[in-house]
């Protein structure tokens, strides 16, 4: 199994922000191209999604299904997860299948350029 490197300081979250995004309705995935080897992930949960043990609860079904879907992170990106209340109620098997389908449409040739700075 794949290890995921676990991104800690502000200025990797910030430069996975400029990258490629994919939303869905738990979580929006943010990419981008990384100098190192092992994919690095990172998580955050803003304070007006709920109180913290929401927000710790949250982390921790998108930790998990990051784990579920550690094969399908791609080598030199760094990728960082955006929780919303949803991840809450939401489904596991759901959560983990639109991660997956996340990763796809974040690599895809559409997904070809990242967002330019304003």
């Amino acid at each position: 199994m794949q290890m995921l490197r676990q991104l800690r300081k502000r200025a990797e979250f910030t430069r996975a922000a400029r990258g490629i995004r994919a939303g869905r309705s738990a979580f929006s995935l943010q990419a981008i191209a990384s100098p190192g080897l092992e994919p690095g992930i990172g998580y955050t949960v803003t304070k007006k999604t709920g109180n913290s043990p929401q927000r710790n609860r949250i982390k921790r079904r998108l930790r998990a299904a990051a784990r579920a879907c550690a094969p399908e992170f791609l080598p030199q990106h760094d990728y960082v997860l955006v929780g919303r209340r949803e991840a809450l109620g939401e489904k596991f098997d759901k959560l983990v299948r639109d991660l997956s389908s996340s990763i796809v449409k974040v690599h895809s040739s559409r997904a070809d350029s990242p967002r330019k700075p304003k």
